[in-house]
């Protein structure tokens, strides 16, 4: 039995434009349906559907979009949508973390939220749930974690900065 995660109880943080921008691909992918319908049924008029390439590839492309449809759902209907926050202490959703791993001398800094803000800030984005994002949820400036990365390698990071997100 799985147990929920926090982003899960909590809902995924969006910025109104992440929102807005994931809404839009929304309503477009609701929109092309009944274009879908009719690409398939054409393709099905072509004949014998054993071998229809393009009947199959059409039926591929609306289950592709169908489940991107009941992902999209399911994520705005649970979002949260504000503004990050104005100060920041500790590792939260909507901070920049800034951090350095053991044993380099580079940092490496990013925002801790949803992968869905991606296509809306140059940073790169890592979620609350990944390994790291987990691992720094609520540390603050100066201290050092450890976490388990997929490969089963122990990885200590050190948490320099703390920021709010601007977008």
């Amino acid at each position: 039995m799985s147990t929920p995660t926090d982003e899960q109880d909590q809902g995924v943080w969006l910025t109104q434009v992440a929102y807005d921008r994931l809404k839009a691909e929304l309503d477009q992918l609701v929109a092309n349906r009944p274009a879908m319908s009719a690409e398939i049924n054409a393709r099905r008029e072509e004949g014998d559907l054993k071998e229809n390439g393009g009947y199959h590839a059409a039926k591929d492309e609306q289950g592709k979009q169908e489940g991107r449809i009941r992902q999209l759902t399911d994520l705005l209907r649970k979002a949260r949508v504000g503004e990050p926050p104005t100060t920041a202490t500790n590792a939260e959703l909507g901070t920049v973390i800034t951090i350095r791993f053991a044993g380099d001398d580079d940092t490496e800094k990013f925002l801790l939220g949803s992968r869905e803000i991606a296509g809306t800030t140059d940073l790169d984005v890592y979620s609350p749930e990944s390994a790291l994002g987990a691992a720094i949820m609520g540390a603050a400036p100066g201290a050092s974690v450890t976490y388990q990365a997929p490969n089963g390698r122990d990885i200590t990071v050190e948490v320099v900065g703390v920021e709010p997100f601007v977008p």
